[in-house]
């Protein structure tokens, strides 16, 4: 019989595989290695030391820092003793973490370093509840001393210390139905909800997501995406303690690119901008080669993407193409890929918010498997996903084992599965609008083709229905933009308004490439933004968007925005989701101006 909980599924993991490695992180240029077996005993003398200082089972403890081992290592430590952990964004200010701490009842708040211990000094005298502040990275701390703050090190050599009795009894009284973490939404639509999430949801979740696409302990992924949210966390907790592979942490945020190449991970998995840099970056990197490298690479992607064409739409692929395709892979398509630590991709996901259909069709040309999946918080993360080898343009797969999925009257997603939450904490209003009768209503509106693929056409709440009546889906139209190598984001507008316009947020790379080789001097981001020929070659690209939409559904006019979208400035979420609500009041002036 399968784990149901967290707690039952670590330990048995650590039974099995007590020795081997469960994760690595890199520290003055090498790698180093963590065994299952010092995971859990960290992780037990934490959670023992939680449960002295008075954390009761179903108590809150939040955690704030970048991905590391610590992270994970606290987050199972609350979850061994019965507790609910809580991530909070390493972006958010101060007054956003104080929310958090003080909606989800944190009893312990654990901090990664100065930066992130100077937000709680804003608000300490705010938070009522709040017994003890842990900080793991104590570099410029030496000196400061308060009664509420102490070390990592210090709490585990407590732990240390402390008979195990009493975690082991947590441990076992721990139910499928109890809370086992709260994930925030990123708040697109207003403050953060948390979302329950019990040890039933997540260890449901963690078995039904490799049936499709198998993980194995020989498997190894690269963790850089925020903890806190539920795509990295099912991949580096809760998949990672029932499927035992190794865990690969980022040095830093910034150095993404090139730990990918030195791990080279067997499954990838990131949000659409993400995949997006890489596919800019090659573009990038083929304009500049030489005129025979770049027919050869043009030879062998014609032929990939016939293929991937073919495959994509579940036709066979005729031998002499596959040969072709073979041979255009051993040549140049295999370097490539371990230019970039991609040649052991077995599979790669791309999830969180849509991805261009022209990003995802590339990938699958050059021989990478990368699919797309629909989820959201509220279904533990994973709805839908494709088959191995069964990617189908423009579609995010079919639903995982368990999950049942239907179109209501008016086009939204309803979602049931064992994975569906337990709503949203101290809310339930939000509860009784997002599930009813056992049904998740997603918010996202769709279809599902004669295949049984569902397709995401909108946000329901982001269905513009313009003065003439016509409802447009703004998703697909600004997705068909972004496909543009020249753009990187675009927010369509046109609710009760006679037509459609567009803010534009260009690609700063391949746009600051195009003004280099057609000699346009600038000297920032505004100053491209304000060029007559890059609103020019802007423009060219929504002509092209245009030809392939209904008349009602082009968009008439556009600005580029003058700056670059900060989730500082409350212009993205932490995934890179644009915020439109904010980004429509942020740049009315520009908005109205379109429209006299």
């Amino acid at each position: 019989m399968t784990a149901s909980t967290t707690p039952a599924v670590f330990e048995k993991t650590v039974d099995t595989l007590g020795d081997t490695v469960a994760m690595r992180y890199k520290e003055l240029g090498l790698w180093h290695d963590i065994s299952w077996r010092q995971y859990f005993e960290t992780a037990m003398n934490i959670s023992a030391a939680l449960i002295d200082m008075g954390l009761e089972k179903g108590t809150s403890a939040a955690i704030i820092g970048d991905n590391c081992p610590e992270w994970v290592m606290i987050d199972m430590g609350i979850q061994l003793a019965g507790g609910v952990s809580v991530g909070i964004y390493t972006t958010n200010a101060w007054q956003e973490v104080e929310y958090v701490v003080n909606n989800s009842d944190a009893h312990f708040l654990f901090v990664e370093n100065e930066e992130q211990l100077d937000k709680w000094l804003n608000f300490r005298n705010n938070v009522p509840l709040l017994k003890k502040v842990i900080v793991w990275d104590t570099k410029g701390l030496k000196d400061f001393k308060d009664p509420l703050l102490m070390s990592l090190s210090a709490l585990i050599k407590q732990g240390e210390k402390l008979e195990k009795k009493r975690v082991q009894e947590r441990m076992k009284a721990v139910k499928p139905d109890d809370m086992c973490v709260l994930i925030y939404t990123s708040g697109t639509t207003g403050p953060p909800k948390g979302a329950i999430l019990t040890h039933g949801n997540v260890t449901w979740m963690s078995e039904s997501i490799a049936e499709l696409n198998p993980m194995e302990a020989g498997d190894e992924v690269l963790s850089f995406l925020p903890l806190c949210h539920i795509f990295e966390r099912l991949f580096s907790v809760f998949a990672h303690i029932r499927h035992a592979y190794v865990v690969n942490f980022v040095e830093k945020p910034d150095t993404v690119t090139d730990n990918m190449v030195e791990v080279s991970p067997t499954v990838g998995y990131a949000v659409p901008r993400i995949w997006e840099k890489y596919f800019s970056a090659i573009q990038i990197k083929m304009s500049e080669a030489t005129r025979f490298k770049k027919l050869a690479y043009m030879a062998a992607f014609k032929i990939g993407q016939h293929r991937a064409e073919l495959k994509m739409n579940f036709k066979k692929t005729p031998a002499y193409l596959e040969l072709l395709f073979q041979i255009g892979h051993f040549a140049l398509f295999r370097k490539l890929k371990k230019r970039l630590g991609f040649e052991r991709l077995r599979v790669a996901y791309s999830g969180a918010a849509p991805i261009s259909g022209k990003v995802l069709q590339f990938y699958q040309s050059i021989g990478m498997n990368l699919i797309e999946g629909y989820g959201q918080t509220e279904g533990t993360g994973v709805t839908c996903t494709s088959r191995p080898g069964k990617a189908k343009l423009g579609t995010v797969g079919m639903p995982i084992p368990g999950t049942e999925v239907k179109i209501a009257e008016d086009g939204e997603i309803l979602v049931k599965s064992p994975g569906v939450f337990a709503g949203y904490y101290k809310n339930e209003e939000g509860t009784a609008e997002t599930l009813r009768n056992g049904w998740l209503y997603s918010g996202d509106v769709g279809e599902i083709d004669e295949d049984g693929y569902l397709k995401i056409t909108d946000r329901k709440k982001d269905i513009i229905i313009t003065a003439g009546g016509k409802n447009i889906s703004p998703q697909y139209i600004e997705n068909m933009l972004k496909a543009s190598i020249y753009i990187n984001d675009a927010v369509l507008i046109g609710d009760r308004r006679k037509y459609l316009v567009a803010l534009i947020m260009i690609d700063e790379d391949n746009v600051v490439k195009f003004a280099q080789d057609n000699k346009i001097q600038f000297s920032t981001y505004g100053d491209l933004a304000r060029d007559p020929k890059i609103n020019e070659l802007i423009q060219s690209e929504i002509n092209n968007v245009n030809k392939a939409l209904a008349r009602v559904e082009n968009v008439r006019k556009f600005r580029i925005l003058p700056k670059k979208l900060y989730e500082e400035d409350g212009e993205v979420t932490p995934t890179m989701k644009v915020k439109r609500k904010y980004v429509n009041k942020a740049f009315a002036d520009i908005i109205e101006e379109m429209y006299r």
